[in-house]
């Protein structure tokens, strides 16, 4: 073959090869760029297959604090999980949201969601250190971390982000996502949200924040305990002095501005534990909440609890409490904080709590001895027994011998029960408001034997109390355990004209959109006899004007009340009223010993009573308790209770019922029980 032939061929040969070569990078781009197409698309699918979707965020409804006000709309305490007050963005100044801007993402107004400058800068900062040291996050980015996914620093969740901001930063515009970001970032110390943080650092809403105070708060976000100036104020100092440079930098300062700032003082709220003035009362109120909404909505949802409790009047209930504690402890050089103490205060026509008090320190004991400790009462039960006495025909003037008395007991070692009087004596025949007054034991046994255990029992319960109550003739006594909010309801009765009224402590609940989960208004319902209610009212006058609760006269004021004592001074009472606020008294050790010799009623919590109620009545007009129709007063013989026609010292007006008059003297037992008396 000629030679030119040969080289023609080997030249074409060449070609093909040169072309085959070429065809097969050709073909090796397109099918990467398929491969790149596809495992990018199936990768971007699989990533976004279980991201949510951005348009819950016009529906913005963060975890924020349900709120507790007292009876002035006052705010008492909070609920949270997070403590976060939601602030509309229109109502934080531009250079707050300036300061945030130039410190956490100066390209903010300018990127669409995420930036790449930064993304790349911190992945070779991460590189070069080995390990993800470096978010390169935009506000965008933060605002999709925080409302959709986890802090765990990894690539994939890195563009999960990434790839949310994009959508967010579609849907919404810049000031809605700087709004989601304003109230959803953490700002150290329980703070989340710039008002909450603005309440807490500098005791001020956000929409009041001056410059450096908002250089300082946007120096938080990075690292909120590194930058607390709480912990460390010169830390603090640095890192608000870099914001202001930031936003020279940026242009939203002036550098006569930023100079200003990183000079002026911080005038920082002091930070100290909030003060939980009505924590028993609140702890109701949360309790009450959660088992019927749920602790979610609780927590959460933001609730506004209005209820009915006056803060100043628990405020002087605190007081009062600790002030007569620490006098009964120096009286009997007891240890201090070791005796405990429960006050009660109810509106008598209402029944609205106006203050709470369920022991000493809440910190240290939870348990509200106002509404979940039953004691014994003693003497603080008879009115109870009295007014039932009064609605079986008995009256103020009718006469018990007041003489000892022994009554078969299989309980007692000696198969006998020998009811004793507190002063071990004996006074004969009296009426029974002397011994009302006088609170005399023997007598009232005697009575409870004249109407009977089981009517009594029901009676009370009618009045009120709801504990289980033994239908023996202890019961005269206080025997049986009650709370002191069942007491006092129980008296309040008394003070109301018969009409028995429910305890509430909440009026209304709103949640954040205004809608009314419930609204409570008084609840009465007249369960005994007006006249026979202000008959035993009457009486209970006398106990503080020249009784067992005379301790308390000097509130100068018409009074009822009741003082009581049980066996080895364990338990000391008083329950008084005026005609518009009831309030009961309750002290004793947890442990159910005594108190002290001499540790009565009257001493031990009358004083407690009275410091109270001198204080929250002090403005108020002096009230006289109304006499019901069908009442008529006569003058009688206070010792015999016989009609009296002089008016020596020994004659008292008495209230009767229309109608009927005191009768020839007789003991109130018949002839037939006689033999029980020894």
């Amino acid at each position: 073959m000629p030679l030119r032939r040969i080289k023609y061929y080997r030249d074409t040969e060449g070609e093909v090869n040169k072309l085959s070569k070429l065809f097969i990078l050709f073909a090796l781009i397109i099918v990467s760029i398929l491969f790149v197409s596809v495992f990018g698309t199936v990768t971007y699918y699989a990533v976004t297959l279980d991201l949510p979707s951005v348009e819950t965020l016009k529906d913005y409804r963060p975890s924020i604090a349900s709120c507790v006000y007292d009876d002035n709309d006052e705010i008492i305490d909070e609920f949270f999980l997070e403590d976060r007050k939601i602030v509309d963005i229109k109502n934080v100044p531009k250079v707050v949201q300036y300061a945030f801007v130039a410190s956490e993402d100066s390209r903010f107004y300018q990127h669409k969601g995420f930036d790449i400058k930064s993304i790349f800068r911190a992945m070779f900062k991460n590189l070069e250190a080995g390990q993800i040291v470096q978010g390169g996050s935009t506000i965008t980015q933060q605002v999709a971390k925080m409302m959709y996914l986890s802090p765990e620093k990894k690539y994939i969740r890195k563009l999960k982000e990434a790839i949310l901001a994009y959508k967010i930063d579609k849907y919404l515009s810049k000031e809605e996502i700087l709004n989601l970001y304003l109230n959803q970032i953490y700002l150290g110390h329980g703070t989340y949200g710039i008002e909450s943080a603005s309440l807490a650092y500098f005791g001020k809403s956000a929409s009041e924040l001056t410059l450096p105070e908002a250089a300082l708060l946007a120096g938080l976000p990075k690292a909120p305990s590194t930058y607390s100036p709480f912990l460390y104020l010169e830390r603090a100092k640095q890192r608000q002095i870099y914001v202001l440079n930031r936003m020279f930098e940026d242009g939203y300062i002036t550098k006569e501005e930023m100079d200003k700032a990183a000079t002026e003082p911080l005038q920082l709220q002091e930070k100290k534990e909030k003060e939980k003035v009505a924590a028993y009362f609140v702890e109701n109120v949360r309790r009450y909440v959660q088992e019927k909404y749920g602790g979610d909505v609780l927590y959460k949802e933001g609730l506004s609890i209005y209820t009915t409790l006056n803060l100043e009047a628990q405020k002087e209930a605190n007081e009062a409490v600790e002030k007569g504690l620490t006098e009964l402890e120096e009286r009997q050089k007891y240890e201090r904080g070791l005796v405990q103490g429960a006050l009660i205060c109810m509106d008598v026509k209402t029944g609205a709590i106006r203050a709470m008090v369920g022991g000493r320190d809440f910190r240290k004991s939870e348990f509200n001895r106002a509404t979940q400790s039953r004691r014994q009462p003693g003497s603080a039960f008879k009115p109870l027994i009295y007014t039932a006495a009064f609605d079986k025909g008995f009256n103020p003037s009718s006469v018990f011998d007041d003489s000892p008395i022994v009554i078969e007991d299989p309980t007692a070692e000696d198969g006998f029960w020998r009811p004793r009087n507190f002063d071990e004596k004996f006074l004969g025949p009296i009426t029974m408001r002397t011994a009302l007054v006088q609170s005399r034991n023997v007598v009232t046994v005697k009575i409870l034997q004249e109407i009977g255990p089981d009517y009594a029992a029901s009676y009370a319960a009618n009045m009120g109390i709801t504990s289980p109550i033994v239908r023996t003739l202890s019961m005269a006594l206080g025997s049986s355990g009650v709370t002191l909010q069942e007491l006092v309801r129980a008296y309040g009765v008394l003070a109301n004209g018969g009409k028995k009224v429910t305890p509430y402590f909440i009026k209304k609940i709103v949640d954040r959109t205004g809608n009314v989960f419930e609204e409570n208004k008084p609840e009465s319902e007249q369960v005994i006899d007006p006249r026979i209610a202000f008959m035993t009212q009457y009486i209970m006058r006398d106990v503080v004007e020249s009784g067992t609760g005379r301790r308390v006269k000097s509130i100068s004021r018409p009074v009822a009340g009741k003082t009581g004592t049980t066996n080895d001074y364990r338990d000391a009472w008083f329950i008084g009223s005026t005609p518009s606020l009831i309030t009961g008294v309750w002290v004793g050790f947890d442990q159910e010993i005594s108190l002290g010799k001499q540790e009565v009623g009257g001493r031990a919590a009358a004083p407690i009573w009275l410091y109270f109620m001198e204080k929250v009545l002090k403005n108020a007009p002096v009230e006289t308790f109304p006499t019901p129709e069908g009442i008529v007063f006569m003058r009688v013989n206070k010792q015999t209770g016989q009609l009296s026609t002089d008016g020596g010292a020994a004659t008292i007006y008495e209230c009767f019922l229309e109608g009927t008059k005191p009768s020839e003297q007789s003991f109130g037992y018949p002839e037939e029980k006689e033999d029980l008396f020894r």
